[in-house]
């Protein structure tokens, strides 16, 4: 099972042709002995390397046929709903999902309320969450009449999957999955079983509903490999069900800082939420700490609290972060705080102006959730029934 290390983290090339990156002190749960010498890891580099370049190519050949076949496509996307989404989300995935669903993509959008207590002990506000998560995706573009938005308690079929593609994968397996640890670290949860089986529950996400293609960044291909893997052994064991989904790689979505610098984040308390009002986020960004330079200068590393803020301006008024350090330059920290809430307040605005009127309409949000939440079981239950009959338990 060679492999290449760097970062304190390992690439690996498994005997099941398929690779992973996962943290080196989960080496232990790996199957076989692996001796680390430099020769080892250079030697080796080239294939983990090579082995994301397939991916990255796979990925670029899908994303130019969407510009001509988009119908061939289905996507499924979400987010689990911990709390409110905020300008992360909206430049980092929902902007893309709304111009996919708008090429012809058949789009499906799960909220992944279950998987909110993989690493949490309270579901006390999860019905609001959910509620706002709807508004925001409808005020951000997402149509109900192109794409299905759902929640994973109200499919049972889906659900359902997880029992068959738990036998398709062995404990190594899951400890080895990358994401499973940090999720595990970063929550200071204990690591249940349903944390340990994330990556089947994803799998049963995208598979349920034939998913062939998933947006994701670099760390998240260990999950569709992982998915891969899962349809790959069933079609195997049971005859030709499920595609084997693609991860289109969205390396070109730019990083989106909260206001101190650090990854944006509810926890963190420096997002900017796409609910909050005109005078909330004015709020929120004149407390974000900068330093005490006086000249507006992007260096991510040193300033990390004006960079954050440049990268916000940026996005929003749809410029670089440089132009706008060198137009404020000597203005300091408070003409640079003026400008970002000036932009991203306009940026919002009309976001702001169809979340208001979307709240405003008694049932409204319910009305699309029951709606979606059948159409997912129609789905669903289709695939639970193909299942059954690829595995000889009808009856």
């Amino acid at each position: 099972m060679p492999f290449s290390v760097g970062d304190e983290r390992a690439i690996v090339y498994a005997e099941d042709k398929q690779w992973y990156t996962f943290p080196i002190h989960l080496m232990p749960f790996m199957r076989g002995s692996i001796t680390l010498t430099n020769q080892t890891k250079e030697a080796l580099f080239v294939m983990s390397s090579n082995s994301f370049e397939a991916s990255q190519k796979r990925s670029e050949a899908i994303r130019a046929d969407l510009e001509v076949n988009p119908g061939k496509y289905t996507m499924l996307t979400g987010d689990r709903p911990t709390g409110r989404l905020h300008l992360g989300h909206y430049f980092g995935t929902i902007k893309e999902r709304v111009a996919l669903q708008n090429k012809g993509v058949t789009t499906r959008v799960i909220i992944a309320d279950y998987q909110v207590i993989t690493d949490r002990d309270t579901t006390e506000n999860i019905q609001d969450n959910v509620r706002n998560m709807v508004i925001d995706y409808l005020a951000c573009g997402i149509d109900p009449e192109k794409t299905i938005i759902f929640t994973h308690s109200a499919i049972p079929a889906l659900n359902q999957l997880m029992l068959p593609f738990l036998s398709l994968v062995s404990e190594a397996e899951l400890l080895r999955n990358p994401t499973v640890k940090a999720e595990q670290e970063a929550s200071g949860h204990a690591l249940t079983g349903l944390l340990l089986t994330y990556p089947v529950h994803q799998a049963c996400d995208i598979l349920f509903c034939k998913g062939n293609i998933v947006p994701c960044g670099k760390d998240q291909l260990p999950h569709i490999e992982q998915t891969r893997q899962i349809a790959r052994r069933f079609n195997e064991r049971y005859g030709y069900v499920f595609p084997e989904p693609e991860g289109l790689l969205n390396d070109d979505a730019p990083e989106i800082p909260g206001l101190d610098g650090r990854k944006m984040s509810k926890s963190y308390g420096n997002a900017i939420s796409l609910s909050f009002t005109a005078e909330e986020t004015a709020k929120i960004i004149k407390k974000s700490k900068t330093d005490s330079e006086r000249f507006i200068t992007f260096d991510k590393e040193n300033r990390p609290g004006v960079s954050a803020l440049l990268t916000t301006a940026a996005l929003c008024a749809g410029r670089t972060e440089v132009e706008i350090a060198e137009e404020i330059g000597n203005g300091g920290s408070g003409t640079l705080k003026k400008y970002v809430t000036e932009a991203v307040n306009e940026y919002l605005a009309p976001i702001r102006e169809r979340r208001e009127a979307i709240a405003a309409k008694p049932g409204y949000v319910e009305e699309i959730l029951h709606e979606g939440n059948r159409k997912a079981n129609e789905i669903a239950n289709k695939t639970l029934d193909e299942v059954r009959e690829a595995m000889h338990m009808v009856y």
